[in-house]
């Protein structure tokens, strides 16, 4: 049985360090593991120092039970179109403009593509644990929302009333009664523009069907996946992680923790300048000593308002940069549940 473990958060609290320490972690315990990233930035690759991750699951080549893959969401998109269309009606889709514009530029349709390509690496039992480093937009909320937001983009209200419904030959009439209207319209306007917007429009809306029995499919291996909300303790990244309660609480409600990255040492709470410091060290100290305390009471309020299950990692001087440093970034975390997604 594969396991999943996603992580997702805010973007900038150091997400996909932690996501490729967790797989260098897992791999070293001895279970075959696939990193996923859908973070454009490549910065999965920098992490494991690798020079080049693409849409398929590449080994790494000096750990070997460890692979990475960086989602492509524009060919994950055109996969989509080529499994849940005919493949006539595929081909013209897929190479519609309209298309491609959806695919690059509308956050369902990406996040969409992300979480079918993840969950099919899942389905294909290969790998013992499935890591999946989300995309920063919305806090990672988009990828857990997207498959029924997709299925409700095409098979919607406003796309029924614009297709008409799902009468049989609605494409012969379309060829032969409204076809022909926009081609004088177009010629008029000096463009076949209303045509292919017609032609995206009702290709669309013969992949209802599949991209609805898909979504289920997605949501059931998010649903039994392990959940890792990472944050600072910085205002703005926790709002990202509070959205996980408060808007996502059929599947989210409950992420296995909540890790909080670069906690300041517990001990500087109490610093106590020595005798003969001077005004400027001393005043640095209680700055430092005030950030902690207030690292801590954040961690504490987040726990007793949602009930949440606290992990935190601790702040470091600078990231690692190569498997030893990964692999070393999670030593002194605490309360991480290593259990739960089987790394020892």
């Amino acid at each position: 049985m594969t396991r999943t473990l996603i992580i997702t958060g805010a973007g900038g609290v150091g997400k996909t360090t932690v996501a490729a320490a967790l797989g260098v972690r897992a791999a070293r315990s001895g279970l075959r593991t696939l990193v996923v990233t859908v973070d454009p930035a490549r910065r999965l690759a920098t992490a494991l120092g690798v020079e080049d991750l693409g849409n398929e699951p590449q080994p790494h080549a000096a750990e070997p039970n460890l692979w990475a893959a960086m989602l492509d969401s524009t060919a994950s998109w055109r996969a989509v179109a080529m499994r849940h269309a005919d493949p006539d009606v595929a081909t013209r889709l897929a190479d519609n403009d309209f298309f491609k514009a959806a695919s690059e530029h509308f956050p369902a349709s990406q996040a969409y593509a992300a979480a079918d390509q993840a969950a099919t690496f899942v389905q294909a039992m290969a790998w013992d644990l499935v890591i999946v480093d989300t995309p920063p937009s919305g806090g990672g909320i988009d990828f857990f929302a997207a498959p029924a937001q997709m299925a409700d983009l095409v098979g919607g209200r406003l796309l029924r009333w614009l297709t008409g419904g799902p009468l049989p030959g609605r494409r012969t009439f379309y060829n032969l009664a409204a076809k022909p209207v926009l081609r004088i319209a177009d010629s008029v306007l000096g463009s076949d523009l209303l045509e292919r917007v017609a032609e995206f429009l009702l290709d669309l809306r013969t992949t209802y069907d599949g991209v609805a029995q898909r979504g289920r499919e997605i949501e059931r291996v998010l649903g039994s996946a392990s959940i890792f909300v990472v944050t600072t303790s910085d205002p703005a990244p926790v709002r990202e992680a509070i959205k996980f309660y408060r808007d996502l609480p059929g599947l989210a409600a409950s992420p296995a923790a909540v890790v909080f990255n670069r906690i300041l040492p517990e001990k500087w709470a109490d610093s106590t300048a020595p005798p003969g410091t001077s005004l400027a060290l001393e005043q640095n100290l209680a700055r430092w000593s005030a950030e902690t305390v207030r690292q801590r009471d954040t961690r504490e309020e987040f726990s007793s308002r949602y009930g949440a299950r606290i992990a935190t990692i601790p702040w470091s001087t600078s990231p690692p940069t190569d498997l030893d440093g990964l692999g070393r970034l999670l030593d002194e975390s605490k309360e991480l549940p290593w259990a739960e997604v089987g790394i020892s």
